[in-house]
């Protein structure tokens, strides 16, 4: 299989991070760019300018993805709703690559997912609280998540722009949590809740990512930098194993 391009050095992180699970999609999915135009309706070359920086995919194309590539669909149409928006700050509204949908439509679509996704994140904060308040004083327990278990307590994570949530970080058996997910070894890069935790570890130890939004961004990304190299890490701005250990302390 060829090698993928080099992305443009001057893509917004957000934009990045789409793309690099693009490619993941259609690379585990062993088709050809002449196969996708095939399976989804668009051309080849628009495949070939999506998957390298070049133009903004829209979100139906990134559906057909997906779709074609036996892939959940959730993760990367979160991802894009963010690049998009970072897509339009840096190229203005009228160069963000879309869909034309009508707008009465495209209006009621988006005030419906905005309020299931701000009651999602309303319920899951409180299941937060009330856990905290269940683990008790002293460091004696992790609040949201036991150590061993996941976050699914915390229901499915449904990023919102603007959302953050708080960090109250504990230590328990000589390791900091912050009571979103107990992961020491996932390797991060969809939102979830593995992204709040490690947003509010890198905040507990003094490094800035901008807010826990369950989003890996430009200022996360900076922050899990200054955290490894401070560490001796490969500044690579990826959140694995080594770098769990740090923020686990």
């Amino acid at each position: 299989m060829p090698r993928w391009q080099q992305l443009p050095g001057s893509l917004d992180e957000r934009v990045r991070n789409l793309i690099i699970q693009m490619r993941r999609v259609k690379d585990r999915s062993g088709l050809s760019l002449s196969s996708l135009q095939s399976k989804t309706g668009y051309s080849r070359s628009s495949w070939e300018r999506y998957l390298n920086g070049r133009a903004m995919p829209p979100r139906q194309a990134v559906e057909e993805l997906a779709r074609v590539g036996g892939a959940d669909p959730t993760r990367l149409l979160v991802l894009h709703e963010v690049a998009q928006e970072a897509w339009k700050q840096k190229t203005g509204a009228a160069g963000a690559a879309g869909v034309s949908e009508p707008r009465g439509i495209r209006r009621v679509v988006l005030i419906g997912v905005c309020t299931a996704v701000a009651l999602g994140a309303m319920l899951a904060g409180l299941v937060v609280t009330e856990l905290w308040k269940d683990g008790g004083e002293g460091g004696k327990g992790v609040a949201a998540v036991q150590p061993g278990s996941s976050s699914a307590s915390l229901g499915a994570f449904h990023y919102q722009p603007g959302k953050t949530y708080p960090c109250t970080v504990r230590r328990r058996d000589g390791r900091w949590y912050a009571g979103y997910s107990t992961t020491r070894t996932a390797v991060l890069s969809p939102p979830g809740w593995d992204v709040v935790e490690a947003q509010c570890l890198l905040h507990h130890l003094g490094f800035d990512p901008g807010g826990a939004d369950g989003v890996i961004g430009v200022k996360t990304t900076r922050a899990v930098k200054r955290l490894q190299e401070k560490a001796g890490l490969s500044p690579d701005g990826v959140v694995g194993p080594d770098t769990w250990q740090v923020l686990r302390g």
